[in-house]
């Protein structure tokens, strides 16, 4: 599979799937042009924010933003992590011309529990997304 030089990732909120997997991108393929979206408006996320922390990606500085806020809008490749995403990606891809793949990724953000147990969902998040991201963009 080729690697694309641009990549869009997409979820709901651009609050944590999205900006995890495209923080991770940015830090395993430099040489690919990363942005990431949200279909709906997010606030950004402390518990997103921590995880990418601890494997050393700074993420607390970013602002949440949607696919109608991006001024540039072609992308080789768009990743999709949230069904929402996907299927609204996939309405534009019906006037646009690009690549589109889904990643389905569970929102770490339903889960109940302890501080501990939320962090070791939000750990698991970022642990797949890291995996699929080297998989798919490391060189």
């Amino acid at each position: 599979m080729e690697t694309p030089s641009s990549v869009l990732f997409v979820c709901r909120h651009n609050a944590i799937r999205s900006p995890m997997a495209a923080a991770i991108a940015r830090h395993v393929a430099p040489h690919v042009y990363v942005r990431s979206a949200g279909v709906e408006h997010g606030e950004p996320d402390p518990f997103a924010v921590a995880v990418l922390a601890e494997s050393g990606i700074d993420i607390s500085h970013r602002t949440p933003r949607t696919l109608d806020e991006l001024a540039d809008t072609s992308f080789d490749l768009i990743v999709t992590l949230a069904p929402e995403a996907h299927h609204h990606v996939l309405e534009l891809a019906r006037t646009q011309s690009f690549d589109v793949e889904y990643w389905p990724t569970l929102d770490p953000s339903v889960t109940h529990g302890s501080r501990a147990q939320i962090l070791e969902s939000y750990r698991a998040c970022r642990d797949a997304l890291d995996k699929q991201v080297r998989e798919r963009f490391a060189r």
